[in-house]
């Protein structure tokens, strides 16, 4: 049984969801408008919530996007309207929605949607969790960012991200899908020429983490795929830490796939360049640790925001990221001090280079292997050892992710196989 939040200014329409959904062994709470939806999801977030674009107090994408913002996007969320414009849909998924239901809705595809819905919930990868680029601050840089990234998104062209480690361009670049479209990251599957890339993700975007890292077999085979983007719809969109200069003459990157990978290209900003953000994204990333239960509830002083806004944050908002959540776990009161926070940067002010830097003096075989055992030490830290976790998170099967981990020279455990 899943706890359904109904949120619709239209009475029958809100019985008539409650009937059906009850009917299929739903705990339903109903809600007229956002006041009301905003009571109910303060007192417990529910598994899912099938939100009405247009109400008469607060509509529901300003709604959709309150709850992105102050990071309580924690569970799939559903929009539904009869009059939206497919440009209203789009900017819903945007946002973080699920998905979009046009009314009258059917029934079958209303069951249909809330069964995928659920077992999203049940998963780790909600759209809206997590930073996204509706939360992501205020600043006018950030609000441009914005209207210039939906701008791009209308255009089919190969995209070339480039920007600092540590920039954490998947956010950016899923902020290009329209609708409801597939997702694939590419990098590590690159490795093996008989994964049908392109059809899986056929009308939505191919994503390749950074360029750096390809070895010449991912880059010819990525240059293949590249040929036939067009016919599956499939938009190219990659990234790069490095000076397309340097990646072609240091580091032997075939110039003419780094020509169609960059047929556009767009600089993300460095977190120092839009650092009045800083506490909005620091309160963002913490709620959403209280709500996923991580750590107990916590908020920070305005002392400690401060003390994170005026920290460098080299590796940026990955750096950010993981700093909050060591802050999360090792505070002692609800109340999050300026002292906690400095004792934890304190740890992060090394003067560490740049993570791309650090490699760049490197030979590329070296370089590269120096940043894959970086990579995966992070994420193992990050999920507490679990493989599992780990393989969904650089897209490695799990054998294939114990062998490379073996070759790395990192200890990794076994104990999570039987799940």
């Amino acid at each position: 049984m899943a706890q359904i939040l109904v949120v619709d200014d239209e009475m029958g329409i809100r019985e008539l969801l409650s009937e059906i959904l009850s009917d299929e062994g739903h705990d339903v709470c109903l809600a007229e408008n956002a006041t009301v939806a905003r009571a109910q999801r303060a007192r417990a977030r529910p598994d899912l919530v099938l939100l009405d674009i247009w109400m008469p107090d607060t509509d529901g994408i300003s709604l959709l996007k309150e709850w992105a913002a102050g990071g309580q996007l924690t569970m799939p969320v559903v929009m539904m309207s009869g009059h939206a414009t497919i440009d209203t849909a789009v900017e819903a998924t945007r946002i973080g929605a699920l998905d979009f239901l046009e009314k009258p809705i059917a029934l079958q595809k209303l069951l249909a949607t809330v069964k995928r819905a659920l077992r999203l919930q049940e998963g780790t990868a909600l759209p809206g969790a997590g930073l996204v680029l509706a939360n992501l601050g205020r600043s006018t840089l950030i609000n441009d960012l914005r209207r210039r990234l939906a701008q791009l998104a209308g255009v089919g062209a190969p995209l070339l991200l480039r920007g600092e480690a540590g920039a954490m361009p998947e956010l950016y670049a899923r902020a290009l899908l329209a609708g409801n479209a597939p997702f694939v990251v590419a990098t590590a599957r690159l490795d093996d020429p008989a994964h049908d890339l392109l059809q899986e993700a056929a009308g939505g975007i191919l994503f390749v983490e950074e360029l750096l890292l390809l070895n010449r077999n991912q880059q010819k085979h990525l240059a293949t795929l590249a040929t036939r983007s067009d016919r599956h719809n499939v938009r190219l969109v990659s990234f790069t830490a490095v000076d397309p200069a340097v990646l072609v003459g240091g580091h032997a990157f075939d110039a003419g796939l780094l020509a169609r990978m960059g047929e556009l290209s767009f600089a993300l900003p460095a977190l120092r360049q839009h650092a009045e953000d800083i506490p909005d994204i620091a309160a963002v990333v913490l709620a959403q640790l209280v709500e996923t239960k991580f750590c107990p509830p916590r908020r920070f002083s305005t002392a400690a925001l401060n003390s994170l806004r005026n920290f460098a944050w080299p590796r940026n908002l990955e750096e950010l990221q993981q700093a909050v959540k060591s802050i999360a776990i090792t505070a002692l009161g609800d109340e999050i001090g300026p002292d906690e926070v400095e004792q934890a940067l304190a740890q992060l002010s090394g003067d560490a280079p740049d993570s791309a830097t650090l490699f760049l003096d490197l030979p590329l075989r070296e370089a590269r292997e120096a940043f894959e055992r970086a990579y995966f030490e992070h994420h193992l830290g990050r999920e507490q050892g679990s493989i599992i976790r780990v393989a969904e998170k650089s897209g490695l099967e799990r054998t294939h992710l114990y062998r490379k981990l073996k070759t790395l020279g990192i200890a990794a455990s076994r104990k999570d196989d039987k799940d």
